[in-house]
């Protein structure tokens, strides 16, 4: 294994020695011998590499034990959402506007905050990065910065089995909100505790906003979206309640979940055509560059979760804008060699059509 370090870009490129068979002359890619614990070592995690090892138990599956406390209030959210999409025409676009910036901000704390930097640690940021997306991440209300990389790294390590928090074989609406609706299998809470976490327990960051969560969500995700536009722009205490609040908090999750769900379901299979994650660009709209599956789970420790840089990524741009200006770096990327062996050696062809 090499990497190459380049002091202009602040950024890791991950490159493998390939071995080659010649035949008739002509030079066959064998295979592309990319190790993944050397560059988990580097990150100084490797709970994000699926583990081959693990076997489903047999026997009948667990029963469904649903969480109805979560059931209704996610019941209400939505209703409260269709509610707040009723009030569009009357809000001001000023409230509109706001309403973005509070999706935006909050989608960055969970795809650069918890996805990106805490779950696959594929770059480095500074104190006052960390602080801000902790706080994006608050607005957000996906759960703690924590117990978010817990579950993700579980999802990733045993992808699409009973260890799987939204194992997406268990289909569409589970992957989607219904892992949050019934007790987890016993599986994923076994995992989940023998996960090494001492990275993130380090991070006196992410620990004060885990003791300080639930008020944290209260003041950033909710009051504070609503007071804005009611204070500084009289805007209606229900429209700024609905909107920027409800409705915001909404559409966020299901940008989130749709990562779960649809991204594991539907689009081509470009680097890895044995596992179920997809190429799904739709989904990278909404959910700001998370929807490249197959090469995310193909390659977790990329910090671009694509190979195409910006495109539909607005979570590599705010990265690369962050290393400009100096708040974060130690970019970890996959070279275009590596990319390309893997497409030959276990994709489904789709890259030859573009």
């Amino acid at each position: 294994l090499a990497k190459e370090f380049s002091s202009t870009s602040n950024a890791t490129t991950v490159d493998t020695v390939t071995s080659r068979a010649t035949r008739n002359g002509d030079a066959i890619m064998k295979k592309d011998l990319l190790n993944h614990e050397d560059l988990a070592g580097d990150r100084g995690m490797i709970d994000d590499i699926f583990d081959e090892t693990y076997k489903e138990k047999e026997g009948p599956k667990p029963p469904f034990r649903y969480v109805w406390r979560n059931i209704i209030l996610m019941s209400l959210l939505h209703l409260g959402a269709i509610f707040g999409l009723m009030l569009i025409p009357s809000a001001k676009i000023q409230t509109l506007a706001w309403a973005l910036l509070c999706f935006v901000v909050s989608a960055l704390g969970i795809t650069a905050g918890s996805h990106r930097l805490w779950s696959h640690r594929s770059y480095k940021a500074t104190l006052p990065l960390r602080i801000f997306l902790t706080i994006a991440n608050s607005v957000a209300f996906q759960n703690d910065i924590y117990e978010w990389i817990r579950d993700h790294r579980v999802h990733h390590k045993f992808s699409e089995t009973d260890a799987d928090p939204h194992n997406a074989m268990r289909g569409f609406f589970f992957s989607h909100i219904g892992w949050l609706l019934v007790r987890k299998h016993p599986d994923v809470i076994e995992k989940g505790q023998k996960l090494d976490l001492s990275d993130i327990k380090a991070d006196k960051v992410v620990m004060f906003q885990r003791r300080f969560y639930k008020p944290s969500v209260v003041l950033l995700c909710f009051t504070l979206p609503t007071v804005v536009p009611w204070y500084f722009w009289d805007e209606s205490i229900i429209i700024s309640f609905f909107i920027p609040a409800i409705l915001r908090y909404t559409v966020g999750l299901n940008a989130t979940w749709l990562v779960n769900s649809a991204a594991h379901m539907f689009g081509n299979r470009p680097y890895d055509q044995n596992i179920n994650p997809r190429e799904n660009p739709l989904v990278s709209l909404g959910a700001l560059g998370e929807g490249f599956h197959n090469y995310h789970h193909t390659f977790p420790y990329d910090y671009s979760t694509s190979e195409f840089g910006w495109r539909f990524n607005l979570t590599t741009a705010f990265i690369d804008l962050m290393c400009l200006l100096g708040l974060a770096s130690d970019r970890k990327k996959v070279s275009k060699e590596v990319i390309l062996a893997r497409k030959l050696r276990t994709g489904d062809g789709s890259h030859k059509s573009g």
